[in-house]
């Protein structure tokens, strides 16, 4: 398989699943298993961090209205809606980013093919999806001690295979917040933090690695923006009105495959 494929296949697995709650890192480390990807890790985290830019940038504009009601409520100096809501997201962001820095290095081995733990950890999704399926309906927005723990579900997903969206949401919902916005929620927390990953890692040298071509990083990024976009707006949907057992289910198959798969392969 050409390197222009792969960097496509990513790119498109990225997008997809980056706003299902099936973890998009899981199953970006599954794709470059699948795909014999014996990049190594600091190089794949090149490749993974550029994608999750593409989907950050497509939430940005999904959520274009909000985000510039957000920054013209900013702007205006003074305690409201929008001040309110930036503050709920940094708190949020702040046990995710002492993960990400104390123990930058172990999270790097970590996103290097390891398949028995991505199988695990969507075990562990799934359930999570299961308990927040139980959940009542309510219209309760998010607040401080939500952000905290919302923020805390965050840093545990980095792990490759617990999904972000999933963690996050089903978190929200078994808080009781109102499914609408606790997507809305769960999809804009994370763009600080990941713009604010690839500005860390652009002063720690990690865009160094000369393996992989500017070709295949923006033919990744294209195809990560363009599905993130139609992903985004179709979870948005399935938030309002699917359950999320179904997503439990696909996270349980997978997970079942894997081991199998491994089991059967060694």
């Amino acid at each position: 398989m050409t390197d222009i494929l792969r960097s496509l296949i990513l790119g498109i697995v990225q997008g997809l699943t980056e706003f299902l709650p099936v973890s998009s890192s899981g199953h970006l480390e599954l794709a470059k298993w699948l795909l014999n990807d014996d990049s190594l890790a600091a190089e794949s985290m090149l490749m993974t961090v550029t994608l999750h830019a593409a989907t950050a940038l497509a939430t940005l504009v999904v959520f274009r209205k909000d985000v510039l009601e957000i920054i013209r409520d900013l702007f205006k100096f003074q305690w409201n809606d929008g001040t309110k809501f930036a503050a709920l997201i940094v708190v949020s962001m702040i046990p995710a980013a002492i993960v990400g820095v104390l123990f930058d290095d172990l999270l790097e081995a970590l996103f290097d093919r390891q398949i028995v733990l991505v199988a695990a950890m969507l075990i562990i999704t799934g359930l999570l999806l299961f308990l927040a399926d139980r959940a009542r309906s309510t219209e309760k927005a998010v607040d401080w001690k939500d952000a905290v723990i919302i923020g805390l579900a965050q840093a545990v997903a980095i792990l490759p295979g617990i999904s972000r969206s999933g963690a996050t949401i089903s978190t929200s919902v078994l808080l009781g917040i109102d499914r609408e916005k606790a997507a809305r929620f769960s999809f804009l927390m994370v763009v600080p933090l990941i713009l604010g990953k690839m500005a860390k890692d652009l002063l720690d040298g990690e865009f160094t690695a000369n393996t992989v071509s500017v070709t295949e990083l923006g033919i990744g990024f294209v195809a990560a923006f363009v599905t993130g976009i139609l992903a985004c707006v179709w979870m948005i949907s399935l938030v309002k009105k699917a359950k999320l057992r179904w997503f439990a289910y696909y996270c349980f198959a997978v997970a079942a495959l894997v081991l199998a798969w491994k089991a059967i392969n060694g």
